[in-house]
């Protein structure tokens, strides 16, 4: 059972007051930040902070270093990074409080920090897994579309290659953010969940005619025969209703959409599983994108425009996080290049 220590709770009600009204983070950034903080806390057996010791930290690294996540599996290198990170910053916030000054000091905060190897590997951009564009149209061409639901979904698979949209922007999208007329997606922040709250302006990618054709029909079928209206869902969720037979079954579909985004990620890696792919998320579209732009992109304008129509605002994001040089290929690019 977890065990309460009240002044641990006070401080940190009030570490998240400071990040929330001084430096502007939002519920799902504190959030993260006190899961960093219970960390430790289970690591000394929720000692009071006001007993730390220096040893407490270096075993909080070991205790790192043996967690495993909800999969079974290690901590990543980026993850045990990025938790010593987030405690680092709390005890120095923690040494400048009334009460903690005597017993804490700033310099004791910097032995949250992690060894310079573990801190290079978990900062080393990887190159992110995601299909080909050629492995993404066969899995949506073998998509079923008869059942209402079955065309949701494979909508929804043309959807995420028609516009690299983030999963948690899509559950949120209604019918008024799309304008088939001049291909565009609407992610107003004030009604679409993007991340950082960035109002994006999406025009569809030059991908395939025959997921335009798809995502089309759907928003007509929405329209015409669903007598669905600009405030109803984009992708909605089944609707429940009791059967003849007892119990609930799906009636059709609501006009709400999906509160989280774990069905959208179960359609998407069902679609590659079922033509024995691996199984890969909404956001692997980004990167089939960004890939498919560095080949098909003749100029650095095209390239930049490319990244900001799928929520970048620069080419540094872009590059450095979705198109990582592998240490061959790098080798091979410099020892191919021609004297001018």
């Amino acid at each position: 059972m977890r065990k309460v220590i009240e002044e641990n709770e006070r401080m940190k009600r009030k570490y998240v007051f400071h990040l929330e009204e001084a430096d502007g983070l939002d519920a799902k950034s504190t959030d993260k930040v006190l899961a960093a903080i219970l960390k430790f806390e289970l690591s000394t057996v929720f000692k009071p902070f006001k007993r730390f010791h220096i040893d407490q930290a270096a075993k909080f690294k070991t205790h790192l270093s043996h967690a495993k996540n909800q999969r079974g599996q290690p901590l990543s290198h980026s993850t045990v990074d990025a938790t010593l990170t987030l405690v680092r910053k709390f005890f120095h916030w923690l040494a400048g409080q009334v009460g903690y000054k005597k017993v804490l000091t700033y310099s004791d905060a910097r032995y949250f920090n992690n060894n310079r190897k573990s801190a290079r590997i978990a900062h080393t951009a990887n190159e992110k897994v995601s299909p080909s564009p050629e492995a993404a149209f066969h899995a949506f061409q073998a998509m079923p579309s008869v059942t209402e639901y079955e065309k949701r979904d494979k909508a929804l698979f043309a959807f995420f290659m028609l516009t690299g949209a983030r999963v948690g922007a899509v559950a949120s999208l209604r019918l008024k953010h799309i304008d088939l007329f001049n291909g565009k997606v609407f992610q107003n922040p004030r009604e679409v969940n993007t991340k950082a709250a960035k109002y994006i302006d999406t025009v569809f990618m030059p991908v395939d005619p025959a997921y335009l054709e798809c995502f089309n029909a759907w928003v007509g079928y929405l329209r015409k025969d669903k007598f669905f209206g600009d405030t109803d869902a984009l992708f909605p969720k089944a609707q429940m209703g009791l059967a003849e037979t007892g119990g609930f079954q799906k009636i059709g579909l609501s006009r709400e959409p999906f509160a989280t985004t774990t069905p959208l990620n179960k359609i998407i890696r069902n679609a590659f599983a079922m033509v024995q792919l691996p199984q890969y998320t909404p956001h692997a579209f980004r990167t089939t994108l960004i890939k498919m732009a560095n080949d098909r992109c003749t100029t650095v304008e095209e390239f930049k425009a490319w990244g900001m129509n799928i929520g970048h605002e620069n080419m540094a994001v872009t590059m450095g996080s979705y198109l990582p040089i592998p240490k061959q290929r790098k080798e091979d690019l410099i020892k191919n290049m021609k004297l001018a």
